[in-house]
């Protein structure tokens, strides 16, 4: 049922976008650069951090809003009540104490992946991943899994939404050459990302199914580039991840 006008609070979703801005590359914003990023005159935006200033979302120097950990609540109780993340998480736990390497399960939204499972056994980025996490989808190994599952064309548009700059000398740039790895991925059942991410990081995933074949989320597990060629990596982890993604085929509604 489609909604009535006054069905939306037009405050509610203006806050919500202002909770957008901040990430990771944007921790500390201004009133003016709010407005930049949302659209809004100076006042909204004004008005909007205020209050989430006086309910303890945003700390206030001055000058400066910063997100505080009060603001996790909102993502964190979200991806608690996923059914997904409990689901997975008693597999990520066997596969990776099997392999003896970390594994995550993230599903994409917009651009990014988030992650929405993890089982670590060793550090091997630079930084700390966790439920919650987000990183570029294009550059990932799970990020390409779940761009290989929609249309071409739905892919093709994220990723000219996508900022593409490189991570890495290894990076590809080109919408087109990251759609020729998606028809790769789409013949073989899997990516495989060499240091494309972060130098010396080598990531491998499958695609996780419903029982109905629908891709709902992805798993991946994760090496430094010293251990293993990217051919041995294919070797010795594809079929651990496929053995789970069957697995939980069979569970996953």
């Amino acid at each position: 049922m489609p909604n009535k006008p006054t069905d939306f609070i037009a405050s509610l979703a203006k806050g919500l976008q202002v909770i957008e801005c901040f990430g990771a590359d944007t921790p500390r914003l201004t009133i003016s650069e709010v407005a930049q990023r949302t659209g809004f005159d100076r006042a909204s935006a004004r008005r909007c951090l205020l209050t989430l200033h006086q309910q303890g979302y945003t700390d206030y120097d001055g000058k400066f809003f910063t997100a505080t950990p009060r603001i996790l609540r909102l993502g964190m109780g979200a991806l608690a009540a996923l059914p997904l993340p409990q689901l997975v998480q008693p597999w990520l736990d066997q596969l990776s104490e099997q392999i003896g390497e970390s594994t995550s399960v993230s599903i994409l939204d917009e651009t990014e992946i988030v992650y929405l499972a993890r089982a670590a056994q060793r550090k091997v980025m630079s930084i700390g991943l966790m439920p919650g996490s987000r990183l570029p989808a294009h550059c990932t190994s799970m990020g390409r899994v779940l761009l290989a599952a929609l249309p071409v064309e739905e892919a093709r548009a994220l990723l000219e939404r996508s900022d593409l700059s490189p991570r890495t000398p290894y990076s590809l740039t080109a919408p087109d050459d990251i759609l020729s790895e998606l028809e790769l991925i789409r013949q073989n059942g899997y990516a495989l990302i060499d240091q494309e991410v972060e130098i010396g990081l080598r990531s491998l995933a499958v695609p996780l199914k419903n029982v109905r074949g629908q891709v709902v989320a992805a798993l991946n597990t994760g090496v430094a580039a010293t251990q293993t060629t990217a051919a041995a990596m294919k070797e010795q982890f594809a079929e651990p991840l496929l053995r789970t993604q069957a697995g939980l085929m069979r569970v996953l509604a």
